[in-house]
């Protein structure tokens, strides 16, 4: 009888331990919470946008331009493992609709900006109402979601910076979930259980949207 009671607890224990090990991991951060914003990406104000706030490079629909000002964020990774990164964005139009993606220590610690380099460029889905993309390889060949495969936990530096002024990014979901179907990856808003991030924004500029909106 003991050795039956042992052999079911020790079956129940490993099966808890395989269940809550292949538990997908998320992290939801609001974009204008990163550690740094580099003038002349600011944060703004929308009512739609999650918390109220958003990042860009201020501009009018289909002016193009950009290629200064950047976010950053420390993002501590729980486990070794495969991740892949969406954002809630707003784009107008194909001249308002890219940013520059760079997550070390995957990516070296590179300037896209000044390299150009494509394979750090993601091409965000145009819209006019905030909705989820998932941040991507926009290469000439064509479009293909980028994953990072970190060999350990710990700390890490995502940099998204600006490539075309007027693309919009409200917030950032990090996951383990590695499906390209939205309805599978459950990108969403920051809640209670999300970790806050740390915010240095002393001297940045804000905008209103509705201001933009109307110029």
């Amino acid at each position: 009888m003991r050795l039956r009671t042992l052999i079911i607890s020790t079956t129940i224990c490993l099966f808890l331990l395989i269940s809550i090990s292949s538990f997908a991991w998320d992290r939801a951060i609001e974009a204008e919470k990163a550690g740094r914003i580099e003038d002349p990406m600011i944060i703004a104000d929308d009512a739609k946008a999650s918390d109220g706030k958003f990042i860009w490079m201020e501009g009018k629909p289909a002016t193009g331009g950009g290629g200064k000002g950047w976010a950053e964020w420390t993002i501590q990774i729980p486990k070794a493992g495969t991740y892949a990164l969406w954002g809630r964005v707003l784009a107008w139009d194909g001249n308002s609709d890219s940013f520059w993606v760079t997550w070390q220590p995957v990516d070296p610690n590179e300037d896209a900006q000044a390299t150009q380099n494509k394979q750090f460029r993601w091409g965000v889905e145009s819209g006019p109402e905030w909705h989820w993309d998932r941040i991507n390889h926009w290469l000439d060949e064509g479009t293909f979601d980028r994953k990072w495969k970190f060999n350990q936990a710990g700390k890490t530096t995502l940099r998204i910076a600006v490539r075309e002024d007027a693309t919009m990014l409200d917030v950032i979901f990090i996951t383990d979930n590695l499906s390209e179907e939205e309805a599978e990856a459950k990108p969403r808003t920051p809640n209670a259980s999300d970790a806050d991030v740390p915010v240095e924004v002393k001297g940045k500029l804000t905008s209103t949207w509705a201001q933009i909106k109307n110029r």
